[in-house]
């Protein structure tokens, strides 16, 4: 079976978007559509809820198409629970130590890795009853576990969380990063390149991928160079804004460049 944490493993990197605004039902479609390996959808900053997270992730059924979900925060209820409606992987938010990785871990992985309950037979497993082993072992096998180094704690412990078991992904949280080391949103600052390197540098050493999220090309790039294989390439309403603003601009040049008789007025 391949999933996307297989292919991470494989071939080594995956792209998707992230999704913050944009919940309708037709939203995996259009961005399995594109290629894309993963879909990103949040719930920190959305508002959205896991009834809403649960027609996402059902969405993307039959696509190819992985769907993720950052969970406001580490706690057990947030990470098994957004499993358990089907996601096929999870990211916590400011990881701040590796005893906080690990319990991220626990939470996402049934026993003996974890300590995550048993519901079987419900959307996880797309309603189909199995061994249970059977079902862990494709539950171990699928789920990704992505733990975010957003806060000055968290770097300093990066390279223990890298290396926590269990802990797939390493992802710089950079606005909140850049944030926490007093330099807000400051990306060429040195000491916040030094810490992008240092994260990817931990996540190489322990056979961990690292990731990021990229606005641009450039950004995407620019990362690429420092070892980042997971890239989540833009905000959805942010590409749709892009596109718009552009699409507009060259509009507004079309009209002030051509001349509009009365009869176009009309």
């Amino acid at each position: 079976m391949t999933t996307l944490k297989s292919r991470l493993q494989g071939q080594g990197y995956a792209f998707g978007p992230m999704i913050m605004e944009f919940f309708s039902p037709g939203m995996p479609a259009i961005i399995a559509a594109t290629g894309a390996d993963y879909a990103l959808f949040d719930m920190e900053h959305t508002g959205a809820g896991l009834e809403t997270m649960k027609g996402m992730v059902a969405g993307c059924r039959g696509l190819g198409l992985a769907p993720l979900v950052r969970v406001p925060r580490g706690e057990y209820h947030f990470i098994a629970r957004a499993l358990d409606i089907g996601a096929h992987g999870i990211m916590v938010p400011m990881v701040g130590s590796a005893a906080e990785a690990a319990a991220f871990a626990a939470a996402a992985h049934y026993p003996p890795a974890g300590r995550r309950g048993a519901g079987f037979g419900i959307a996880h497993d797309d309603y189909r009853m199995a061994p249970p082993p059977e079902t862990m072992a494709k539950a171990a096998a699928r789920t990704l576990t992505i733990a975010q180094i957003e806060t000055v704690e968290g770097l300093n412990d990066v390279e223990a969380i890298a290396a926590t078991p269990g802990i797939d992904v390493v992802w710089l949280g950079h606005f909140d990063l850049s944030n926490f080391m007093g330099i807000p949103a400051q990306f060429r600052h040195a000491d916040f390149i030094a810490a992008a390197r240092r994260i990817a540098r931990a996540a190489h050493a322990h056979g961990k991928i690292a990731g990021i999220l990229a606005t641009d090309q450039a950004w995407a790039e620019e990362y690429w160079g420092y070892g980042y294989r997971m890239i989540a390439y833009g905000l959805d309403h942010m590409l749709f804004q892009t596109a718009l603003r552009a699409g507009l601009r060259g509009l507004r040049g079309l009209a002030e460049a051509t001349p509009v008789s009365s009869r176009d007025k009309a």
